[in-house]
């Protein structure tokens, strides 16, 4: 497990906010009897309104950031988006798209122009983002880049009622999680406390609601160590009750529940992304770098069922381009393209779906509710067998 001294060292400004949260942290320890879950812990370091780390103002996405997600690496990415949006939006009478987390804003973009090629601009374009530096970024670049429809875009912190499409790009696997542990044969649940000037893991018995969700796992004797999410319930009924027709959309890095408990992931799937070098260890760095966790598609599907909606369809990212039509977007938008342009499509194309890349380890979910038609993108691999 890396260490502070492992990775690039941060700037002053940047470490003083982080050594503020530490001093927050241990406080909110202190009144806590020592200790508090990861899901609180993750969910200060990521979210805490001044000093968390997609609330800090130096927070950014792609080269410059952490890291960089599949909706910012080509616009052939929400042209593909843009395919399963128009099939929807036929069926309904003023269609909407909120979309929840929108990066650098150039997903809204791109997904703008290419909803205006097919004629089938939305009546609004909802967005809920949570980071301030983001919001400004979104909000220049689609000033820059799409001022015609600025009167169509919003930014909310309260979530709309409509009629249309939640699109969430990689935003389930930043949802705090609790971890658990296997010792001696029995599970614990693994929180974090303050000893010898650092975060350190300490074993706890699982609190009720752990303890009840583990027990819905067949077979943990091969693990040592876990993740569980027990907000996807609450997350996903506040989407669906927002939408009052339509199709929520989730492109996200996980598995059905069981390939995500599968032996070959017996340390579990946290990850965090901090200039662009992933590593395993949470507990450094709070505040200034990402921490994520790989998706239970399973417990996805049974909450948006639980809410009142659909599972119509769950897939690979790969497979999903693919039968949007990303073979013929390719060939369509090399054709302006001089060579060295055409090899930094390809390479774009080869990351968002190799197997080896995003191609597989990314799945696309849907979730529908009073839609009656065949979802764009869902049926060439439907993996729905595997939740």
């Amino acid at each position: 497990m890396p260490t502070f001294d492992d990775l690039p060292k941060p700037k002053p400004h940047a470490l003083a906010r982080s050594r503020k949260l530490v001093t927050y942290l241990r406080d909110e320890m202190a009144k806590a009897g020592g200790s508090i879950s990861f899901e609180r812990y993750m969910a200060d370091a990521l979210y805490h309104p001044t000093l968390g780390y997609y609330t800090s103002p130096d927070f950014t996405i792609g080269p410059r950031g952490d890291f960089t997600t599949a909706a910012e690496l080509t616009p052939l990415y929400a042209q593909c988006m843009a395919n399963t949006c128009a099939t929807v939006f036929r069926e309904l009478t003023e269609p909407a798209i909120l979309e929840i987390g929108a990066g650098s804003g150039q997903f809204a973009v791109d997904l703008l122009q290419a909803l205006h090629a097919l004629n089938a601009l939305p009546t609004r374009y909802f967005i809920h983002e949570i980071s301030p530096a983001l919001r400004d970024q979104q909000a220049e670049k689609l000033k820059q880049h799409c001022p015609q429809w600025l009167n169509r875009i919003e930014w909310c912190d309260t979530l709309p009622q409509f009629e249309g499409m939640i699109i969430a790009n990689e935003v389930l696997d930043a949802l705090p999680v609790h971890c658990f542990e296997m010792n001696n044969e029995a599970i614990y649940e693994r929180r974090v406390t303050f000893a010898d000037q650092a975060f350190a893991w300490t074993l706890t018995p699982p609190t009720p609601s752990l303890k009840q969700a583990l027990n819905e796992l067949t077979d943990l004797s091969s693990h040592t160590q876990g993740e569980m999410n027990l907000q996807y319930a609450g997350f996903i009924k506040t989407l669906a009750n927002c939408l009052t027709r339509g199709l929520m959309l989730f492109a996200d890095y996980g598995y059905g529940r069981p390939l995500l408990y599968h032996p070959a992931r017996v340390r579990g799937t946290l990850t965090c992304f901090y200039q662009h070098h992933h590593h395993d260890n949470p507990l450094i760095l709070p505040g200034l770098q990402d921490i994520t966790a790989h998706v239970d598609f399973t417990r996805v599907a049974e909450a948006g069922v639980a809410a009142g909606c659909d599972l119509a369809g769950f897939t690979t990212q790969a497979a999903f381009l693919l039968e949007s039509g990303l073979t013929s977007l390719i060939v369509a938008a090399e054709q302006p393209l001089n060579e060295k342009e055409k090899f930094k499509l390809h390479q774009a194309v080869k990351t968002l779906t190799l197997p080896t890349e995003m191609g597989e380890v990314i799945k696309i979910m849907g979730l529908t509710k009073g839609i009656e038609h065949r979802l764009a993108g869902m049926s060439m691999a439907d993996r729905r067998g595997e939740l």
